[in-house]
């Protein structure tokens, strides 16, 4: 098995669009670039990561990493494993009810006031980095408001910047981009679900469109509204933007020191701010708002939900190593991987420690860990199968299971069950769900019951 072409093809877009606020001397136009021009400028982006990934390495005073897994040659030395009797060689999990001094977590007293804290500080140290305490403040503005149809639904749209103030370092600019969608017949502020999504170029080949109605038109039918927060306005998804974006900006241009905020710190920060403006829109029920994001945006999903207690409810799809997974698991995309100059940007400095000197099996928290921040609120975690065995549908399900004991702390309900399910199982009768679907590595197949999982929170 390998990353399918439309991982692959996801890659090169997010890329893409991170081109527009990396500091090079020219900023072309992607959609007057020739392929000439973009493979020159792919090229300059890598080595840009490759060096800050190289100086992080220095200051870590680590010589050098562990491989990453190879998912595109099966013959290959450094081949990735799809074999489940080699994928836990760190099976011992850390009890998210443990406290650091052994004592067991017994009341939701202690959840609050101890463990959970215990967590975060792990998370921010040495997974995701820390959010500065104070960040700049953004300022709304509605672009353009639009009456019209979707689908046959009439719908009021509106297009929102996000002003970040950078008044404190003019030579960086970050500029939020996000639009709402709300049914124009609601006589009362209405839940909405919110995705982390991306721009796709112009020049860029569009994919066929998938049979039935598309998220929107399922959330519109339920009378919510939709809205799409682009990430790479925040933060660009590479190394060399890390002295830009909102990390840039609070950094005046500097690099990043090894327990400092990444890039899915960084979004989850953006989406947080995006719930502040859905805090003054009457036409929001701001109490009732999901997120939603693919990929590494699920990822970025399950950061979010875990750090902001205000989201009501999070879809996670198919978010991988380095989010709601056994992340010490050797199944597909492994910590290596993360690690490495391609995607270290994601996390903090500290990650690349586990692909070093340390390993798996030193992780102080994992993916059950994230999934736990989240409770008691509802967590939906979806997957794929074919062309998805890369982000690891029984690490993302163990790590939903392992979850379970702080939902029953809090007196919600856990997955139901500690078997992995059979391929199209629904599990949604507890405040975690889970299903793995047929279709590969998108998020269509499970939207609808993602949205009957939702249904029942939202009424």
């Amino acid at each position: 098995m390998k990353p399918s072409s439309s991982i692959l093809t996801l890659l090169l877009l997010i890329a893409f669009a991170s081109l527009r606020t990396i500091a090079f001397s020219q900023r072309p136009d992607p959609n007057t670039m020739t392929k000439e021009e973009r493979d020159a400028y792919f090229a300059k982006l890598r080595e840009a990561s490759v060096a800050d990934h190289r100086k992080m390495m220095e200051t870590l005073k680590i010589d050098s990493i562990r491989r990453g897994a190879n998912g595109n040659d099966p013959n290959a030395p450094n081949a990735a494993n799809y074999d489940e009797s080699k994928a836990n060689p760190f099976p011992d999990l850390p009890d998210p009810l443990t406290l650091k001094n052994g004592v067991k977590v017994i009341s939701a007293k202690s959840w609050w006031a101890q463990r959970r804290p215990e967590i975060v500080e792990d998370f921010d140290r040495e997974i995701y980095g820390r959010q500065p305490s104070k960040t700049p403040k953004v300022e709304w503005e509605i672009i353009s408001t639009e009456k019209e149809a979707y689908e046959g639904i009439p719908v009021i749209t509106k297009k929102l910047v996000g002003h970040v103030d950078n008044s404190a370092y003019p030579q960086v600019s970050v500029d939020i981009q996000l639009t709402l969608s709300t049914p124009a017949n609601a006589n009362a502020p209405v839940p909405v679900i919110m995705e982390f999504g991306f721009i796709r170029p112009s020049w860029f080949p569009q994919n066929p469109v998938p049979p039935g109605p598309t998220w929107q038109q399922q959330v519109l039918e339920k009378g919510w509204g939709y809205a799409s927060l682009i990430p790479t306005s925040i933060q660009p998804d590479n190394g060399a933007g890390l002295t830009e974006g909102i990390i840039g900006l609070v950094n005046k241009g500097q690099p990043r020191k090894p327990d400092d905020w990444g890039a899915l710190r960084a979004w989850a920060w953006g989406a947080s701010r995006a719930l502040d403006y859905f805090e003054t829109d009457k036409s929001v029920d701001a109490k009732r708002v999901g997120i939603e994001g693919h990929s590494r945006y699920g990822k970025a999903t399950a950061v979010a939900m875990a750090y902001d207690d205000r989201f009501a409810i999070a879809y996670i799809s198919s978010c991988g190593e380095g989010g709601a997974k056994i992340n010490r698991r050797n199944y597909g995309e492994i910590i290596e991987n993360v690690a490495g100059a391609g995607e270290y940007h994601w996390m903090a400095g500290n990650f690349i420690k586990y692909a070093g000197p340390l390993n798996g099996g030193d992780l102080p928290v994992d993916g059950h860990h994230l999934i736990a921040l989240c409770a008691p609120r509802p967590v939906f975690i979806g997957t794929g199968d074919k062309g998805d065995g890369w982000v690891d549908a029984k690490g993302q399900f163990l790590a939903a299971v392992h979850a379970g004991p702080v939902y029953r702390l809090l007196g919600k309900r856990d997955l139901g069950t500690t078997e992995f399910p059979a391929l199209e199982t629904t599990l949604i009768s507890g405040d975690i769900g889970f299903r793995q679907h047929s279709g590969g590595h998108t998020p269509g197949p499970n939207w609808p019951t993602f949205l009957t999982f939702a249904e029942k929170y939202f009424k």
